[in-house]
């Protein structure tokens, strides 16, 4: 999360909080009673948010106060929000004591009134994706369960309903519930098959099912999904081939048939911070934020507001809305302890129980404070004149990023300021294990896409140039392996004195990371807001050498980290020609 971002959420929180006495009012003027009538619990959980706006996060204010407008926008469906209700207090889900009924908490009340509870002109369910974002141990993947229970006795007659994830021993871990439901409703199998991975009816009164499929499943023609639970989806990456994601649009875009169809993404943080179900968070986020406009989606979520403390009890209970219910009090208190004894403690407290998307920071070489602390917006064309610059190129070929980094060095005030900018052709991005991420920072205009199969070094040639009008450049670093087709086309227009080979060896990088990291943690050295900026550093380590040379790597094979390398070839530029002030 950028400054801006975090700035953003401040200022929202500060804003809805001041209006929500006068909104309380005037709810409970025109919708108690209706709320009351159809379950206390409903209202109980909207007022306890409002009246306490301290102990929520912003995102679950925002949920209430758009359930609220929804009220009055959409007829509410009373009846059958009563009834899965009761449906749900009926059925025997697994506890520590044996299998047993529970009676719905005010917030699962509110997740399933809001999924349930609005009818769209036509007198149809409104609501057809929701996202459930909670941390470990709320009970989310038995909740989930019942949806699917529901789904096969009273959905279609034909209903379909899939639990995906993942792996096959986490889809499993919903579905097993599912059955263990189902035998209990029909212990002798008079009327219902129960298989490891399939539940069906046997006595001709239905056709519906329920199956379990896993990422790297199969998955057959002919579906026709009514329910689709996505479970762990935080874990899915942005890779071509089996994975949740294309599990997801499989099933999804089966459902064209149903008028009440319903997707519902359960999931708890990971370190997967570019992954797709990150990236529908943040659309989520902006549905709540009022930016985009989607009613037929509700969204569930509980996480830290941007300045509390992950040590602070009051963040925990924040976070976990089941504290005391089905987490004990003193859990989070034991795991923040454990948390202090190694980097893998700390990002499982952080992704699990803070429910955090992050990385191991302990492992990345410059962590997300430090980088977001080091972040600006950069204008080169603001940039004044006499400022010197330098500029360095990492191309690739075909299917990836190349990149070029522009350092400004402020003489007067001994700082210096990164932008850099991202390409690569347009035709690689569609086949591009990336790809989902790429589109997304394409259409926001953080990375630029060339004609052709192929880099087109023009386009990127005229770049260079075009940035050597603000500022005086006073050299052009490259890879000599690579570019050498680039630098005779620079060379060509008149380029050539400036040029500067950098090999690509630890040796060469050695003072360039020291130097980098050290204007960096003392504000001396700023980066650009482009958000891939921050993913490269997030994917980078520092690698030593056998001669204790050191060098940045990428943590994991998909991971880029082209921007890392192409501002610190820049920032070797400025060490070589102005050392007295590094």
């Amino acid at each position: 999360m950028t400054e801006q971002e975090r700035t953003r959420d401040r200022e929202l929180k500060a804003s809805v909080t001041a209006s929500l006495p006068e909104l309380m009012a005037r709810m409970e003027r025109d919708h108690r009673a209706t709320l009351d009538a159809t379950d206390p619990r409903l209202w109980e959980y909207c007022a306890d948010v409002c009246g306490n706006p301290r102990a929520h996060n912003l995102y679950e204010i925002l949920g209430v106060t758009r359930f609220f407008r929804l009220l009055g926008s959409y007829p509410w469906n009373r009846r059958r929000v009563r009834r899965f209700f009761r449906f749900y207090e009926f059925l025997k889900f697994n506890g520590t004591n044996g299998r047993r009924r529970y009676r719905l908490t005010p917030v699962q009340c509110f997740q399933f009134g809001s999924i349930f509870g609005f009818d769209d002109s036509q007198g149809l369910r409104l609501c057809h994706l929701a996202y459930i974002f909670v941390p470990r141990k709320f009970s989310k993947t038995t909740s989930a369960a019942a949806l699917a229970v529901n789904d096969l006795l009273f959905g279609d007659n034909n209903s379909q309903s899939y639990v995906g994830a993942n792996s096959y021993q986490q889809a499993k871990i919903c579905f097993d519930e599912i059955r263990a439901i189902m035998l209990g409703i029909d212990p002798d199998g008079r009327h219902i098959k129960v298989n490891r991975e399939l539940i069906c009816f046997t006595d001709g009164t239905r056709d519906s099912k329920a199956e379990c499929l896993a990422a790297n499943a199969r998955t057959r023609d002919g579906l026709n999904a009514s329910l689709v639970i996505m479970d762990e989806y935080a874990q899915a990456r942005n890779t071509a081939g089996a994975n949740g994601a294309d599990l997801k649009n499989v099933l999804t875009s089966s459902m064209g048939t149903r008028a009440e169809p319903l997707t519902v993404i359960i999931s708890t943080a990971s370190e997967v911070v570019d992954g797709p179900f990150a990236q529908e968070l943040e659309g989520a986020r902006s549905v709540l934020r009022g930016e985009l406009d989607n009613d037929r989606m509700f969204a569930s979520m509980f996480q830290p507001d941007v300045d509390d403390r992950e040590d602070d009890p009051d963040t925990w209970r924040k976070v976990q809305p089941h504290m005391g219910v089905t987490v004990r009090e003193d859990f989070y208190e034991r795991e923040w302890a454990n948390a202090q004894l190694s980097p893998d403690n700390l990002l499982a407290f952080r992704t699990k129980l803070l429910n955090i998307f992050c990385v191991n920071e302990r492992s990345a070489w410059l962590d997300s404070d430090c980088i977001q602390a080091a972040t600006r917006h950069v204008d080169v064309s603001a940039m004044a004149a006499r400022y010197d610059s330098t500029i360095a190129v990492d191309l690739s070929v075909r299917d990836d990023f190349s990149a070029v980094s522009m350092g400004i060095f402020d003489g007067r005030q001994r700082k210096f300021y990164y932008k850099t900018y991202y390409f690569m052709p347009a035709v690689a991005v569609d086949t591009h294990p990336n790809r989902r991420l790429y589109r997304r920072w394409a259409e926001q205009g953080h990375l630029e896409l060339t004609p052709g199969e192929v880099i087109d070094y023009r386009y990127i040639m005229n770049r260079i140039l075009m940035l050597n009008g603000p500022t005086r450049t006073i050299a052009i670093g490259y890879d000599p392996a690579k570019s050498r087709e680039l630098i005779n086309m620079l060379s060509t227009a008149g380029a050539g004195s400036v040029i500067r080979g950098i090999r690509q060896t630890y040796m060469e990088f050695t003072s360039a990371c020291e130097s980098f990291e050290v204007g960096v943690r003392t504000g001396r050295i700023f980066i650009d807001d482009n958000p891939i900026n921050a993913y490269c550093f997030a994917n980078a380590y520092l690698d030593e050498d056998s001669m204790r040379n050191r060098k940045p790597q990428k943590k994991f094979q998909n991971g880029k980290i082209d921007g890392v390398i192409t501002m610190l070839m820049a920032h070797k530029l400025f060490a070589d020609s102005l050392q007295p002030v590094l």
